[in-house]
């Protein structure tokens, strides 16, 4: 079974000179397990075809399956699907600052659940398994970017979701925290199976995932060196 199941996706944009359309007839399969990359310029359409496959945004027309079900954001339970089944990582992490590493990665498993003691050691789990167990206490002013984007991940994770979906996870850290991001990112996919679809600019990033797909004109297609 896919998990991931795209037909004759599009997405528009109303400007002042007429529609942009940003998204031309996408069409996509991915399978559990996988990690796609997702290259294209700046403005290609990389981050609103996230925010499609991640139900923020709703398409102008097309279809997306997950697992075999047609999802749409007009489905009456969609936040719920989008809580217990995509997680997400963006560039900027959006923690919330008057929390806690600990609660910041709690937070989803909440809302899904209610349960505040479950909740946090769940997030407990996580943040050890990704080297941040001793900051767990810290907010995030007093995290650097690399610790910053690792609590975003444990957030992404906390829920097990099918997949994580990473829009330029590493756009705003220098080399060495980018490396350990990437390193992180494969090390989930060993050793968990969790599947990504990671939108980057970083063409060394794509080569490192299983396949690589380039966004151009509103057009998805295989990479071509």
């Amino acid at each position: 079974m896919k998990l991931i199941t795209v037909q004759d996706l599009w997405k528009s944009y109303q400007e002042a000179g007429g529609r942009l359309e940003v998204i031309r007839g996408v069409n996509l399969e991915m399978e559990p397990g996988e990690m796609l990359a997702i290259t294209g310029e700046s403005g290609s359409g990389k981050s609103t075809l996230l925010h499609l496959l991640g139900m923020l945004d709703s398409a102008d027309r097309g279809e997306i399956y997950y697992q075999n079900r047609l999802v749409s954001l007009r489905d009456r339970n969609i936040h719920r699907f989008r809580n217990q089944t995509v997680g997400f990582v963006f560039q900027f992490h959006y923690l919330l600052e008057d929390f806690t590493a600990r609660e910041n990665a709690a937070m989803p498993l909440l809302l899904a659940s209610g349960d505040l003691q479950t909740s946090l050691r769940e997030a407990d789990i996580l943040l050890q398994a990704l080297d941040m167990y001793p900051r767990r206490e810290h907010y995030p002013n007093q995290l650097s970017g690399g610790e910053q984007q690792r609590v975003a991940v444990a957030r992404a994770l906390i829920n097990k979701p099918a997949i994580v979906l990473a829009d330029e996870p590493t756009g705003n850290l220098d080399a060495r925290h980018s490396e350990e991001l990437v390193e992180l990112i494969l090390e989930l996919n060993r050793g968990r199976g969790q599947s990504f679809i990671i939108a980057t600019h970083n063409r060394d990033i794509a080569r490192r995932m299983h396949r690589h797909l380039h966004l151009e004109n509103g057009v998805l297609q295989p990479f071509q060196n």
